[in-house]
């Protein structure tokens, strides 16, 4: 899949473009992008909330879901919250680049 760097506006292809696909996904809210109002995940909408277990696996369950929904690229294997303070948490995502089966691992995704 072939796309523009978001901050560049340079081609990205491959890999780096999965990276660019998953972030603009975990950090969209569901409800705000014209035409696809079901696009993005929960992710945004429970950085709010106070870190506890409960809250963990609903954020675990909220990038399986978004990212199997959105990401047909990749296989999600293991999501670990590596920090969290208010208003704000940062994940590291790991899986299966499936067009070559290579693994994939995504920190420091920053979620606010």
């Amino acid at each position: 899949m072939h796309g523009i760097n978001a901050l560049t506006g340079k081609p990205l292809t491959g890999i780096e473009h999965l990276r660019q696909s998953i972030r603009d996904i975990l950090t969209t809210r569901i409800g705000t992008r014209v035409m696809r109002r079901d696009y993005g995940s929960d992710v945004p909408r429970l950085v709010d909330a106070a870190m506890t277990p409960r809250l963990a696996m609903n954020l675990y369950m909220a990038v399986a879901v978004a990212l199997d929904k959105w990401e047909p690229r990749f296989r999600l294997t293991r999501v670990q919250i590596t920090d969290a303070a208010p208003g704000k948490v940062t994940l590291a995502v790991e899986g299966i680049y499936l067009p070559d089966g290579k693994p994939i691992v995504m920190q420091g995704l920053e979620i606010d």
